[in-house]
């Protein structure tokens, strides 16, 4: 476990972008918030505030999700990589930690810990730039973003979203890794190579779309397979309810939890992932520097 914890803590020395950028992001709305139109957040009603509310919630937190969703892609692809490239490599051999170990350490700072920076950084520029608009604007806004059930429900919808994408994107951040510890350059390009040339292939000589319709289904279809129903309906739905504060349990039933976790495909892409992990262990087994 000890291994584990520092060889996450060299990703955080080597990587600083998995908290500076962040801290940009987080800095950037600050610097909106202080010197923004805040009078664009002001409501006549109690219904239209929960709405600009809930808007306001869910774009800080969609913007670093979908940073953090490029920056870790970029992390699984440049980490095996970068340490064949600079020779570091040879160092990280000469210790004693496996080559498994250091493979694993990567894969839980790209699926939960840069998950979890990104979530904290979320939380703390949400807050902060709440307090900075309603000190500004007083009570015009400031009952529109302080909400507490609106705020829980969107925490509980981060945890959850931090562990079924970890599952259910478990083979492409493992075939992103194999990339990483096999190419010797372009290795962007080489990660959407084989997947095109497989895809043109099986159209030319088959005539059929099996594989993209599979590659689709895998990078698009977590919605579907991890919630019960669209997030539009429940952003209605808690938008509607202008009589009383509503509690993280509203979300619970648009959450699949149950489903999710009892799919034949989220398994099926848990037993692709691993075996993709061991081809990982075992080309960094076999390669050296380049």
């Amino acid at each position: 476990m000890n291994n584990y914890i520092w060889l996450v803590r060299r990703e955080f020395w080597e990587n600083r972008a998995i908290w500076v950028i962040p801290l940009v992001i987080g800095g950037f709305m600050v610097l909106c918030a202080l010197f923004g139109r805040v009078d664009l957040m002001a409501v006549s009603s109690h219904a239209l505030g929960r709405t600009v509310g809930q808007a306001f919630l869910g774009t800080v937190g969609a913007t670093f999700f979908v940073v953090m969703s490029i920056y870790a892609a970029w992390y699984l692809l440049d980490c095996l990589y970068a340490d064949r490239k600079d020779r570091s490599v040879l160092f990280w051999k000469s210790l004693p930690i496996s080559d498994a170990t250091t493979v694993l350490s990567k894969l839980a700072t790209a699926v939960i810990v840069i998950p979890l920076v990104y979530f904290v950084a979320a939380d703390l520029t949400t807050l902060l730039v709440a307090f900075i608009i309603s000190v500004r604007a007083g009570s015009l806004v400031a009952g529109t973003l302080w909400q507490a059930g609106l705020w829980l429900q969107i925490q509980l919808l981060w945890l959850y979203m931090i562990l079924t994408t970890a599952v259910w994107y478990l083979p492409v951040t493992a075939y992103l890794l194999l990339i990483s510890s096999w190419a010797k350059r372009a290795v962007t390009l080489w990660s959407v190579l084989p997947p095109l040339a497989l895809i043109l292939g099986e159209r030319w000589f088959f005539g059929t779309h099996v594989i993209a319709h599979q590659l689709s289904l895998r990078l698009f279809g977590f919605t579907e397979a991890a919630f019960s129903a669209n997030l539009a309906s429940w952003a209605s739905a808690t938008a509607a309810d202008s009589d009383s504060i509503r509690t993280p349990a509203d979300i619970l039933s648009f959450l699949d939890f149950t489903g999710f976790f009892s799919s034949m495909a989220t398994w099926a892409g848990v037993a692709v992932g691993i075996a993709l992990i061991i081809g990982s262990i075992q080309l960094r087994m076999r390669r050296t520097e380049i």
